[in-house]
Parts: structure tokens; sequence; C-alpha cells
């Protein structure tokens, strides 16, 4: 029977995406491996398998596709993009140190500062996109240095490798939050990194019904960390919502093929518009690090930024116009969704933090889905004549 080990070894994504993580698959010979929906197992099982909060064959499957797809030794999954983050803090002790982004995920930032800090974990916040400020990173010698690339919600494209070989220089893990960028698109591992942290829900899964995390490391310490973590805090996922993304990631090459054709296009047509104030997007040539986005990604992903003057009442008012874009918080689905960053994703930021890293009341976050580019801004072009 065919297992991992028959995959070529320079097999590109797309195979092994489809190919790698199909394991027991038993002798029923079944080309899908099946939901293992047990809690439970006997005592001296082939897979070592005991209780389902310690592993399952589904986890290991995605763990294994996961791993291959970020050129990673190790993969753990947990039931959220949260419970990822959770995990990597959980290592952190009192009077540790976290550098972070200063604009970082709404969730991210509040697990930082109303639970880290209870336990006396320092955290500071750094515009990381400036090269001018890594001399701060060395001076605070952080136990972890934690990037986003691009940011959410504002598409700052962070230099990985620089930040990591600064990061290292201080004796600091680096933690790269891959979610916006996706494992096609960007390899942070191979950029120096020493944690890739996935929110699945997004990219990876890609059809908004299963939630799902992910962190992959090349070291053995890392690796019996998030294990530990995965076991004795709880944070692993279902057997269902792992067979999901296992069948979702499958298809991540193809859909994110046109999520990036479909951002760039209506990134285009919007910036020329008379009626648009700005517009970000890593793959337009106006993005202040789009020469950086062009050498760390090999697409801009399906995230845009805009901005069109509205203040939150008028910026409100046209999401509420848009028919093919359903407000919506998350992100990277096969349908497109879009979101007001201070009332949505970051109305856990305080105002004016929010307001301090650019957050503002005008900006408008779009997920560009996988619809005929067409239909998608016609459907901009009708709410913006209405505003």
């Amino acid at each position: 029977m065919r297992d991992d080990s028959t995959v070529p070894s320079d097999a590109r994504f797309e195979t092994r995406a489809i190919h790698v993580g199909q394991d027991y698959r038993s002798e029923t010979g079944a080309v899908i491996p099946p939901i293992y929906m047990t809690s439970t197992f006997e005592t001296g099982n082939p897979g070592s398998f005991d209780y389902t909060r310690s592993g399952s064959p589904n986890f290991r499957n995605l763990q294994t596709t996961l791993a291959s797809l970020e050129n990673a030794k190790h993969c753990t999954i947990f039931a959220s993009g949260v419970s990822a983050i959770t995990a990597i803090a959980f290592g952190l002790k009192s009077g540790d140190t976290i550098v972070s982004e200063q604009n970082i995920y709404g969730c991210t930032y509040r697990l930082f500062e109303r639970v880290l800090r209870k336990f006396g974990v320092n955290i500071q916040y750094v515009n990381l996109a400036d090269p001018a400020n890594y001399d701060q990173v060395a001076a605070l010698k952080p136990a972890l240095l934690w990037l986003e690339s691009p940011t959410n919600p504002l598409l700052k494209v962070l230099d990985i490798q620089a930040l990591s070989d600064v990061g290292h220089s201080v004796g600091a893990s680096v933690v790269v939050d891959n979610t916006f960028a996706s494992s096609l698109l960007q390899q942070p591992l191979d950029l120096g990194a020493d944690l890739s942290l996935l929110s699945t829900t997004k990219y990876t899964n890609g059809h908004s019904d299963a939630l799902g995390g992910a962190v992959c490391s090349n070291t053995d310490e890392w690796q019996e960390k998030m294990i530990f973590a995965q076991k004795a805090l709880g944070l692993q996922p279902s057997p269902f919502d792992t067979w999901l993304t296992s069948r979702g990631v499958k298809t991540e090459a193809l859909r994110m093929e046109r999520h990036n054709a479909n951002t760039l296009e209506i990134a285009k047509r919007l910036e020329a518009h008379p009626r648009v104030k700005s517009v970000r997007y890593p793959f337009l040539p106006s993005h202040p690090q789009y020469e950086l986005a062009k050498k760390q990604m090999t697409g801009g992903s399906g995230m845009m930024l805009a901005d069109f003057g509205h203040t939150q009442e008028g910026a409100l008012a046209f999401i509420r116009r848009l028919h093919l874009f359903t407000q919506a918080e998350s992100l990277g689905g096969i349908e497109s969704l879009i979101c007001h960053p201070a009332t949505m994703t970051h109305a856990s930021v305080p105002k004016e933090v929010r307001e301090a890293a650019g957050i503002t009341d005008g900006l408008i976050r779009f997920s560009v889905g996988i619809e005929h580019v067409e239909d998608l801004w016609a459907d901009i072009e009708k709410a913006l004549a209405g505003s």
C-alpha cells in the first residue's frame, strides 16, 4: 500500500498537498483516509495511539502534510489559530519579554495584554517594518520576537530574514504568523524563523467550515513544547475538523492562484478609481514594502486594504451596500468577505493604540474570494456609486 515514502522527494507543493499525509488507510485501501471519530484507542496498537487529546490518525496525517508544505521537520495542530498562539506563549515564564510588531491580530493583542501580562510577561510593541527600529529589538533582548507578515490588517510586510538574524543575535526565538501569506506563498522557516504559525481556519482549509491552527518548526525542542501544550492545555482539534482541513489543503494551490489574481486586479482598479483615497496590497508597486514582498512571497495573497475617505459611519454604510462581499470576520475562504477592523477584528484594541498603529475608522479590509472577478468588481462599483 502506498504511503508518504513513495512521494518523490522533489515533488512540488501541489503534489505534496495531495499525496503527503495519506496514511492509516488500513486494509480497505481507501483513497482518502477516513475520519477516526473515537476518543480512545486500545493499548498496544501499531500507531501507539491512546487518547485523542494526545493524537489521532487524522492529526498525524494533517501534521505530516503541513510540515511538508512549510518545509518543516515538525508540525503540531491545534483547535484554532488562537490555540496555536496560546501553545507558543505557554512556554514563557514570568519576567520574559516579547517584542512584537505593533500591528498584529486583535486576538493576539488581547491574549498578550489581558492574559500574559497578568503572569508577569513583558510585551513591547515596535514598528518592525522600519529597519531603523531593529536596535530596539536587540536592546530589549526578548525571549520571543513576534512577527506577522503581511500584518493584520495593515498588510505591512516585514523582512523575516533580517529580523530573524536580529532576534537570534540576542537569543530570541522568532515566530512568524504566516496566516495571511499562506504556506504556498511564503515559507518563514526557510527565511530563518524558528516557528511558523498558521490559523488553518483560513487559507489552509479555505472553505470557512472548520477551525484549526498549526505550529511548524525544525527543532525537536520546540516540537516537544508544542506536543506538551496540546496535551496539557487540551488545545487539540476535533478529528472531523482535522479531516476537513486535510481535504481543504489539497486545493490550496489552485485557490491561492485565484485569490492572488482576483485581488491584484481589484486592487489595481480601485487604486485608479477617483473615489478611492488609498489602497494597500503587497503586490502593488505603491506598497511601501513592494520589493520585499516580491522577494519573500510568490504572490500577494487575497487580502487587501482600502480607504475611501469615509468616516466610520460612511465605511459601514459602504459595506452594507455590497452583496457579494459578506460583512464578517475571518478570511481566506472561497467566498469574499469584508471587514471593518476598528469595530470588528481589532475592536478589542484600545482606540488610541489602534490609531497609533495606523488602524483608522475609515479602513476597510477585503478578503477577496475566488468568484469571477468581474462580478466582484461590479458589486464594488455599485457600492461606490451609492456613496
